[in-house]
């Protein structure tokens, strides 16, 4: 396993979390560098993308938030045993993302009257049917999001749900016992438990 880590990202949880849930569940040592609204217009041209975040394992830099959790999860040991398992975690991640890009769209959106159609979007359309299924993915594998047991798309769910609830100002996912199930999984492990009490509180919106 490489023995340097670096984690870049904004001062909150937002994607940078689910990256801190999978260095903190495998008791990795990391540095959390968290950039300020002054600071990020100076760093983001030298980004690979110009976005955050980047994880710079022994100098390397990795980029994608997605891509950099994936990897994590293979350092300790949340991804899949066969090609299937690791379809269906990934297939259970990208749902989280859908949900997450839409909530995102909304909370960023300018225009009042297009963030009012998008919030009835999500209250009516989005959110039911991608927690529904998500819901169902839970209750078909006791309590985790794929392949009946603990893997990294539990860890980036709850990360994810943390955030998005945040935003959006209310838990979502309470009326889905499934999936308040898979968050209670989550952050009653020892070392998930820890790090949520002792984080920095988010110091951007």
């Amino acid at each position: 396993m490489p023995s340097q880590y670096k984690l870049t990202y904004f001062d909150l949880t937002g994607l940078g979390e689910p990256i801190r849930f999978l260095l903190h569940y495998g008791g990795i040592n990391f540095v959390d560098q968290r950039i300020t609204k002054d600071q990020w217009p100076n760093l983001k041209p030298s980004t690979p993308l110009g976005q955050l975040p980047i994880l710079e394992v022994d100098g390397r830099v990795l980029y994608q938030s997605v891509a950099v959790a994936r990897y994590v999860a293979t350092q300790v040991g949340l991804t899949g045993k066969t090609d299937l398992e690791n379809w269906e975690i990934d297939a259970a991640v990208d749902t989280v993302e859908d949900f997450r890009v839409k909530i995102a769209a909304w909370f960023f959106e300018a225009n009042p009257a297009k963030k009012q159609q998008l919030k009835q979007a999500l209250d009516n359309e989005v959110l039911p049917f991608l927690l529904t299924k998500l819901d169902t993915f839970a209750n078909n594998n006791g309590g985790y999001l794929a392949a009946n047991k603990l893997t990294w798309a539990d860890l980036f769910f709850a990360a994810i749900v943390d955030f998005t609830t945040y935003i959006y100002g209310a838990d979502f996912i309470a009326k889905y016992p499934n999936l308040v199930r898979v968050r209670s999984n989550v952050t009653s492990i020892p070392a998930i438990r820890a790090w949520i009490a002792r984080r920095p509180k988010d110091n951007w919106y």
